[in-house]
């Protein structure tokens, strides 16, 4: 058995978990309301304050799905309670990040500024150094960080770049000059 798909899924105060036909889970909450079409396979119920995943037949393909149905629905309640953030740290001279409206301008030693638009659903704000992504979908707040670590990404010898604020870079020596 799933030690992940079998755990069932607490549903909080103020959220609610609808399953339609085709396993279209939507759960709305105090944050906004989160929509995804799970495997059709897996059989979703709702009982009580709990969501549980249950799984018709012990093959590879179905293991594998249950414990991601599972996990896809906790993230999505998760969400429309506390939101996901994630946080970025600028580094090197000269790089810097600014925010108007939902334009976020990166000066990353570049002749030009990267500017980035804040898809739906999700917002960034810009501290000092760092960037922080906040949104209520965990997939999204992730891909749009990544995007924006993707236009400078740090280097090994100075470690300039954008980085993620719990990510360690590897640092390298760099050359020694001869004499």
């Amino acid at each position: 058995m799933s030690r992940i798909g079998r755990m069932p899924i607490a549903i909080p105060a103020g959220v609610t978990v609808d399953i339609a036909e085709n396993n279209k889970v939507t759960v709305k909450g105090p944050k906004g309301t989160l929509e995804r079409v799970l495997p059709s396979e897996m059989e979703i119920k709702v009982e009580g304050a709990e969501v549980t995943v249950s799984r018709p037949n012990d093959l590879k393909k179905m293991k594998s799905l249950h414990g991601l149905t599972r996990t896809l629905i906790h993230n999505m309640v998760v969400g429309v309670t506390e939101g996901y953030e994630k946080k970025l740290e600028v580094n090197g001279v000269g790089y810097r990040a600014s925010k108007s409206g939902k334009n976020l301008t990166l000066n990353l030693g570049y002749s030009h500024p990267v500017e980035m638009v804040d898809p739906e659903g999700i917002e960034t704000v810009v501290d000092g150094n760092n960037i922080i992504v906040k949104g209520i979908d965990k997939e999204k707040v992730g891909q749009f960080a990544a995007e924006i670590r993707d236009k400078r990404r740090p280097e090994p010898y100075k470690g300039k770049g954008i980085k993620y604020a719990d990510e360690t870079i590897r640092r390298k020596v760099g050359k020694t000059g001869k004499k």
